[in-house]
């Protein structure tokens, strides 16, 4: 029986990597922001329409250290639909986050609700795009700007995408990716943090944190952390950018024939465009509602298992459920999304994956 799992990384072939990464064996410069993590970078900012981007290790870290260095107090609205690594930037940073609920639409955060869980100690919003759906961003700017709050979106899923011609990158005061193996694209690890403006010299404040508060051979500013990007891994951002939109077509074409196979089933809720939009493909969510489908997620997660097709309850459980918070929050404050986390399936989807396969997959969850 053919294993389906749920991503596949997407990588250059070999003869390609290796011809990019022949310059680091004659130099011997394999980190600390060498001629490949500078190029990527570079070429990184002209593709995501962005004036700024650091790269890092990883996403965890450009967010954590994002928060550190803009000096946020307090606390934080943020939603608990989300990876782990969301809410435990906030806290590992010492502050307190306050989750805000999804909408039911495109599961990122209900920007109706924002305002009522604002306070005197609030410093910031942390929205989420969530599988390639686009945040609010126009009201959260509104909103943001109405009571002088900073605004950071974790835009680990949306890689690429653009609202009304506009890098995603561009929006709030800043973004961070995730360039994780299982991400549209990757540099086996890595991430970035993006944004277009130059205030309180955040670009300078943000390399010497990643570089333990490093700023130059003799002075050491801030209490910092060693999130440097290596060259192993910026040669192979490289080398997957130069085929990132032929990867994201092929997406678009597993997503299409999802969607005819799957869509009008009753008790099924997919994914719809929204509207401005220049989607990326990034995942295929899909709501089960047991009483109309007859079947519930879990049976259908377990039922696609045991024909060695693995899915992902994603994102399940909430982050505000986590036992490492255990009797800090009160899950009841976020009811949609603890609704939406108990029926949600991240099916298979990577650009590799073939239509025959997604054939398969439809078949078993549809029973035929």
């Amino acid at each position: 029986m053919e294993k389906i799992l749920v991503t596949r990384s997407s990588m250059p072939e070999l003869d390609e990597y290796v011809d990019e990464i022949k310059s680091i064996f004659e130099s011997h410069w394999l980190t600390n922001m060498g001629e490949k993590h500078n190029r990527l970078e570079e070429e990184l900012a002209e593709y995501l329409k962005v004036r700024n981007i650091l790269l890092f290790s990883n996403g965890h870290m450009a967010l954590e250290l994002l928060i550190q260095a803009m000096g946020l107090t307090g606390e934080v609205i943020t939603t608990p639909f989300t990876f782990a690594s969301t809410t435990h930037a906030i806290v590992r940073n010492g502050l307190t986050p306050v989750f805000c609920d999804v909408n039911p639409e495109d599961y990122t955060i209900d920007v109706n609700k924002i305002e009522a869980l604002i306070t005197e100690k609030t410093s910031a919003i942390i929205p989420v795009h969530v599988y390639g759906h686009l945040c609010d961003v126009e009201a959260i700017e509104a909103i943001a700007k109405k009571h002088n709050l900073k605004v950071i979106y974790d835009a680990a899923h949306t890689f690429g995408e653009e609202y009304k011609g506009r890098g995603v990158a561009t929006f709030g005061n800043a973004s961070i990716f995730s360039f994780h193996a299982t991400k549209v694209f990757n540099t086996i690890e890595g991430g970035a943090v993006c944004f277009n403006s130059s205030e309180n010299g955040l670009r300078e404040k943000l390399f010497g944190i990643k570089n333990f508060g490093i700023w130059d051979e003799e002075l050491i500013k801030d209490v910092g952390a060693n999130a440097k990007m290596n060259e192993f891994q910026a040669a192979m951002g490289l080398c997957n950018l130069r085929h990132i939109d032929r990867e994201l077509a092929k997406r678009k074409a597993v997503v299409e024939h999802y969607n005819e196979r799957l869509s009008g089933v009753n008790g099924l809720k997919i994914s719809a465009p929204q509207k401005d939009v220049k989607p990326n493909y990034a995942y295929y969510p899909v709501i089960f509602e047991p009483e109309e489908f007859g079947k519930s997620r879990d049976e259908i997660y377990e039922l696609l298992k045991v024909n060695e097709i693995y899915a992902r309850k994603y994102f399940y459980p909430l982050t505000n459920t986590f036992e490492c918070y255990k009797g800090m929050f009160d899950m009841g404050d976020t009811p949609v999304a603890l609704d939406l986390s108990k029926k949600v399936l991240t099916l298979p989807l990577y650009a590799d994956l073939r239509i025959d396969q997604v054939d398969r997959i439809c078949d078993i969850i549809l029973g035929r």
